[in-house]
């Protein structure tokens, strides 16, 4: 039998899958349950509305990448090498797939009515901005703050795309764009 974290996980992992076939957060927390395979009762009863639900799905997410970037920049030598572990990160194989990406889109979404996802959102953003710029620094001086900038930019940029345009690219495709730009930048400081 499976624990209440089990079925806890299993839903936030139904959640993801659903927003991701569905392309939208017009999913109904039954399907969601059936795709678990739990009741929709429990679910209720779990997460409370389908809102808290998705927010859950992208802690979840970040979860997941924050304990991919954490592990990549512990073993990155460099500055250079701790920017790039970020970027990689961003496009692996587990953050980027049309159903996490379809969850970030509507992530965003959501983001522009619900506070708690609009503060979630920003946490991800100061974080990946405070990193990149930490490690900017000694590679562009005072231009750290706003080469950052436009790194996440472009992260979330090829992410949107992505959503909207889906087999547009691939993450190593994106990945590659990034890194390009990041040559590009740090050539500018020589």
């Amino acid at each position: 039998m499976a624990s209440e974290a089990q079925r806890r996980t299993q839903l936030v992992e139904a959640t993801v899958h659903e927003i991701g076939e569905a392309r939208s957060l017009n999913v109904t927390v039954s399907k969601i349950a059936k795709r678990a395979g739990v009741s929709s009762g429990l679910a209720f009863h779990y997460f409370g509305d389908k809102d808290r639900l998705f927010l859950a799905a992208m802690r979840y997410i970040l979860t997941i990448y924050g304990a991919e970037v954490r592990g990549a920049l512990a073993v990155a030598q460099t500055p250079r090498d701790r920017v790039e572990a970020l970027i990689r990160t961003s496009f692996s194989s587990t953050n980027f797939r049309d159903d996490v990406i379809s969850a970030w889109l509507n992530f965003y979404v959501l983001a522009q009515s619900s506070d708690e996802a609009r503060r979630l959102l920003s946490v991800y953003h100061r974080r990946l901005h405070s990193n990149l710029t930490h490690d900017l620094r000694p590679q562009v001086g005072d231009r750290a703050t706003a080469v950052a900038e436009r790194i996440g930019g472009l992260i979330d940029g090829l992410y949107l795309r992505s959503a909207i345009i889906p087999q547009a690219l691939h993450g190593t495709a994106a990945m590659d764009h990034v890194l390009a730009t990041l040559d590009i930048e740090i050539g500018q400081a020589q």
